[in-house]
C-alpha cells in the first residue's frame, strides 16, 4: 500500500485558497432556513441509554399530551451505527409514530448538531424531509415516514434507482439564499477527522491492528492532500448534499410511488459528485460489505442521465442531456467516490474509540481503506471529456 507522492510539501492549511479556515467554515455552514419554516423547540430532557422509557415519556408529555403514559409503546430500530433510534406510538398500528433519536457517544466530535437541525428544517421546507418536532439535550424527535427502508438489492432495481436519482437531484437543486455561492466544507471536515483519529487503543488486539493494518498518519496526511489537490479542480458544483445516502436512509413508499431520504446528520454544502459517488459506494452494503456490487459503467450512465434530466428540470433548464454531460459527471463521481471511502474510513477509526454501539468499526475502517487504494488505481486513469 503506497501513498501519494506530492509535488510539494504542502500543508492542509496552505491548500485553502483566498480565505482562512475560520472564514471557510463560517461560509460553508451558512445554511439559510426559510422564514416560514416552523420553529423547533429545545426541551431540557436527557434520555438515559439505560432507561429509555422515562426520558421518552417526558418528551411525549410535551409532544403528544393526549397520550396516556401507560399506553405508550416503544419500538426499537437497530439499523443505525451512529445513534440509537426508537419509535413511540399508541394503539396497534404504526400510524402516528414519533421517532426519538439518541445521539451516540462523542458523536458531537463528528457531527455539527446545529447544522443538522438547519439542514432538517431547510429540507422540510422544500418537502424533502419529515417534520422535526423538537431537539432535546442528547437527541431529537421527528415525524415517522411510512414506507420501507431499502436493502442493497433494491437500490439497483429499475423503477427505484430512477426515483432515487430524481430525489437526489431535487435536493441538489435547492438554491442557496439570495444567490450566495456556497463552498464545500469537505476538506475542513476531513482535516478535523484526521486530527481526531486515535493514536492507540486500550484493547491490545485492536491496538496491534491499528499499528500494523491502518496506514500511518503520514501516509493518511499525504493521501488527504492528494485528494484535495486532485478533486477540487474537477469542476463539480457545490450543492446542498445529503452526504450519507446508504440504503437504510432511503424510505420507499410503494403506494405513493416515491422515495424519501432520512437522517441529515452529515447534510450540508458539498460537491455534487461526492454525494452521488458516496451513494454508489453504498451499493456494497454495510454489515456484509461486498464491493463487487459497486455499479458498473452501464448502470451508472443510466442513473446519471436520469439524475441530470431531473436536476436540469428543477433548475428550470432544458431537460436535454448530452452524452458529454453524462460522461463528465461519470468521471467526477468515480473520482469523488475515493473521497467518500477516505471520509468514512477516518470516521470509523474515531467511532472505534468512542462508540458504544455493537459494531466492528476498526474492521470497517480497514475495509474502506483497502477499497480506497484499490479504486484509486482504477479511477485515476479516467479523464474528463474534451
Amino acid at each position: 500500500m503506497c501513498c501519494s507522492t506530492l509535488t510539494s510539501r504542502t500543508s492542509l492549511s496552505q491548500l485553502t485558497l483566498h480565505s482562512t479556515p475560520e472564514e471557510d467554515e463560517k461560509m460553508a455552514n451558512y445554511i439559510h432556513v426559510p422564514e416560514e419554516a416552523p420553529a423547533v423547540p429545545k426541551m431540557e430532557v436527557t434520555v438515559d441509554e439505560s432507561d429509555y422509557r422515562s426520558g421518552a415519556l417526558s418528551l411525549m408529555k410535551e409532544l403528544r399530551p393526549n397520550w396516556k403514559p401507560s399506553e405508550v409503546k416503544l419500538k426499537f430500530f437497530t439499523d443505525g451505527i451512529t445513534n440509537k433510534l426508537l419509535g413511540c406510538y399508541v394503539g396497534t398500528a404504526l400510524q402516528d409514530v414519533v421517532l426519538v433519536r439518541i445521539y451516540g457517544n462523542k458523536t458531537e466530535l463528528l457531527i455539527d448538531r446545529e447544522n443538522e437541525v438547519k439542514s432538517f428544517r431547510v429540507l422540510h421546507a422544500h418537502r424533502c424531509a419529515p417534520r422535526l418536532y423538537c431537539t432535546f439535550s442528547n437527541g431529537l424527535c421527528y415525524e415517522f415516514l411510512q414506507g420501507t427502508a431499502l436493502e442493497p438489492q433494491h437500490i439497483r432495481s429499475q423503477p427505484i434507482f430512477r426515483l432515487i436519482a430524481r430525489q437526489l437531484a431535487k435536493y441538489h437543486a435547492i438554491h442557496a439564499h439570495n444567490g450566495w455561492v456556497p463552498q464545500s466544507d469537505l476538506w475542513l471536515k476531513m482535516g478535523k477527522y484526521f486530527s481526531l483519529i486515535p493514536k492507540h487503543f486500550t484493547d491490545p488486539e485492536q491496538n496491534a491492528r491499528l499499528k500494523t493494518e491502518v496506514p500511518s498518519p503520514r501516509c493518511l496526511r499525504e493521501e488527504l492532500l492528494w485528494l484535495q489537490q486532485s478533486l477540487s479542480v474537477l469542476g463539480s458544483p457545490v450543492v446542498l448534499c445529503h452526504n450519507d445516502l446508504l440504503c437504510k436512509n432511503i424510505i420507499y413508499n410503494q403506494q405513493a410511488g416515491n422515495v424519501k431520504f432520512i437522517d441529515y446528520e452529515y447534510a450540508g454544502y458539498n460537491y455534487q459528485a461526492y454525494d452521488i459517488g458516496n451513494h454508489f459506494n453504498e451499493f456494497a452494503g454495510l454489515n456484509e460489505v461486498d464491493y463487487s456490487r459497486y455499479p458498473d459503467r452501464g448502470f451508472q450512465l443510466e442513473w446519471l442521465r436520469s439524475y441530470l434530466e431531473a436536476y436540469k428540470e428543477h433548475k428550470g433548464q432544458s431537460r436535454q442531456v448530452t452524452d458529454t454531460q453524462v460522461e463528465l459527471l461519470y468521471v467526477q463521481v468515480n473520482r469523488f467516490a475515493l473521497a467518500s471511502h477516505f471520509f468514512w474510513a477516518l470516521w470509523a477509526l474515531i467511532q472505534a474509540k468512542f462508540s458504544t454501539i455493537d459494531f466492528d468499526f476498526l474492521e470497517y475502517a480497514l475495509v474502506r481503506f483497502k477499497q480506497y487504494f484499490k479504486m484509486k488505481a482504477e479511477v485515476t486513469t479516467l479523464t474528463l471529456p474534451e
